[in-house]
């Protein structure tokens, strides 16, 4: 391994007048190399530049880690996501500048830092050879509304702390410290659109911005800010990790699917990980080091033959496929059934069964992805036991059972009120009774025909394998608090204060209306 030099605080300029600043891990001597760069909002230093950026630096690569505009140090204001192609792309215009600079460059990171290299990508040019992303995706749009529900958690958390980072250079809001806040806020009974200053003490402007601004890709906040149209043009090597339980995965996995159909041949890997599981920390490095050797240096002899490789959780096994979903899949009907069965054969003629939901008390979650927070499944009984809750079980299993691939849920419901969700969730039921939480997924209904309505669901994809004397569980429910804002019934505002209306909810299943969650069968392994 060779020797690190370190220069700090480079001020990279902007079209704009603006400068940002970045350190620059330069192999021993200087000489001209390929260069890895990162751009991150969480800062420069600490165990992300010496674990990263002195780590590609040994293996020959000049490496820099900027900070994005508003925070640690670099000039302007932090406009999450806003500013991210203009800068990106003034800085790869810098980059080429340099005397060090070697003709080839990649870039890398995850989360925001993965947003940021999508924000880029389809327009750096030939000389970007590669990019290694993970637990991210090219649009964090839909990750904010899932199924049109507003990601309260995620979007709490997230924005209480970047503005905690921003208040002076380094920060006093941490991973740690904003999950406390964001539950402390939640928690304290105020409409949605107050919660930023129960968690952060004043307006958040992004927060502001995101309840304004709902998930439709034709409002234009989203229009500079949204790079999903264009991640089939981006000629440079990919590869990408996620995680099951991560908040971006079912984004992740669309990038992946629009590189394919561009006729790309990316990598993928997910294991067993949520978005700030340290775990992934290590993979991320292995793989992304022989990413980088492959296309920067023509090293190939660390890459694997099959681009796919994924854990799948219940047979506790690592899998390598040639592609996702997973050749050979094919799905299978699990109806809900009279009397809290789940079954593959077709429901019997039945009355739906029914709960009611006050947005007053809104039904909780347990566990389920979030984005500062640990998403490992967790025991559902707790949750299972309360009213507005329905819970369908399949009989104990005669063999294994492994799905593996897209989930989705196509469900017969009607609403006493003129908004609701439909929230669907996948158990595992182990012989003791534990009932562990595998996937799950929200719907948004808005206005809408009156009577019954097919609604389909889309679930978290999964890589499971039920054991034999296991149960398969479905929950449905009309809420998951804090993960998504509760539904007021009304229709109104997402931040208004308002008028509560608790929902009389149906759930059909009969031969008329046959609800179901779609599961993704795999052929046994061998």
């Amino acid at each position: 391994m060779r020797r690190v030099r370190l220069h700090r605080d480079l001020p990279v300029p902007m079209p704009d007048g603006v400068r940002l600043l970045a350190d620059h891990y330069a192999p021993a001597g200087g000489e001209r190399a390929p260069v890895i760069l990162m751009r991150s909002p969480y800062g420069r230093r600490g165990l992300f530049g010496w674990y990263y950026g002195r780590g590609f630096a040994r293996q020959g690569f000049h490496v820099v880690i900027q900070s994005c505009r508003g925070g640690f140090g670099s000039g302007g204001l932090l406009d999450p996501l806003g500013d991210e192609h203009e800068d990106g792309l003034a800085t790869v215009a810098w980059l080429r500048a340099q005397p060090w600079y070697g003709g080839s460059f990649a870039m890398f990171g995850p989360s925001y830092l993965g947003y940021t290299q999508w924000a880029v990508a389809p327009y750096a040019g030939s000389e970007l050879k590669a990019m290694a992303l993970q637990i991210t995706a090219s649009q964090f749009r839909d990750a904010a509304y899932v199924g049109g529900a507003f990601a309260l958690e995620s979007a709490l958390s997230w924005t209480t702390l970047t503005d905690g980072m921003s208040r002076r250079f380094g920060g006093s809001t941490s991973v740690l410290t904003a999950p406390r806040l964001t539950r402390r806020a939640v928690l304290s009974g105020r409409p949605v659109a107050e919660l930023d200053l129960a968690s952060a003490g004043r307006p958040l402007p992004f927060y502001q911005d995101l309840l304004a601004h709902h998930a439709d890709p034709a409002v234009p906040y989203w229009d500079k800010r949204d790079f999903s149209s264009k991640v089939g043009e981006v000629e440079a090597a990919v590869t990408m990790l996620g995680g099951w339980y991560d908040v971006f995965l079912p984004w992740q996995l669309k990038d992946y699917a629009a590189l394919r159909a561009a006729g790309r041949r990316p990598y993928l890997t997910i294991g067993p990980w949520y978005h700030i599981d340290t775990r992934h920390g290590r993979p991320t490095m292995a793989e992304a080091s022989a990413w980088f050797r492959a296309h920067l240096l023509g090293d190939r002899s660390l890459l694997r033959p099959d681009p796919v490789r994924i854990y799948v959780t219940g047979a506790e096994e690592w899998r390598e496929h040639p592609d996702w979903p997973v050749p050979g899949v094919r799905e299978q009907r699990w109806h809900l059934q009279h009397g809290s069965g789940l079954g593959v054969e077709g429901p019997l003629e039945a009355e739906p069964d029914r709960f009611r939901y006050h947005p007053s008390h809104p039904t909780p979650s347990l566990g389920g992805p979030v984005l500062l927070g640990d998403s490992r499944p967790r025991d559902q009984r707790r949750l299972e036991q309360r009213r507005d809750v329905l819970v369908y079980s399949s009989p104990a299993l005669e063999s294994d059972v492994e799905m593996v691939g897209p989930v989705r849920a196509e469900l017969f419901v009607r609403s006493s009120t003129p908004s609701s969700d439909v929230v669907v969730r996948v158990c595992d039921v182990h012989p003791d009774g534990r009932s562990m939480n595998v996937c799950e997924g929200v719907r948004r209904l808005v206005g809408g025909p009156d009577g019954v309505r097919r609604v389909e669901v889309d679930l978290w994809p999964m890589a499971h394998r039920f054991r034999r004397g296991h149960r398969i569980r479905v929950h449905v429910a009309a809420g998951a608090y804090p993960t998504i804002a509760r539904n007021h019934g009304t229709g109104g505002p997402l931040g208004a204060a308002g008028t509560m209306a608790p929902a009389d909810v149906e759930v059909f299943h009969s031969p008329g209306h046959p609800s179901a969650v779609v599961l993704p069968l795999c052929a046994p392994h061998a």
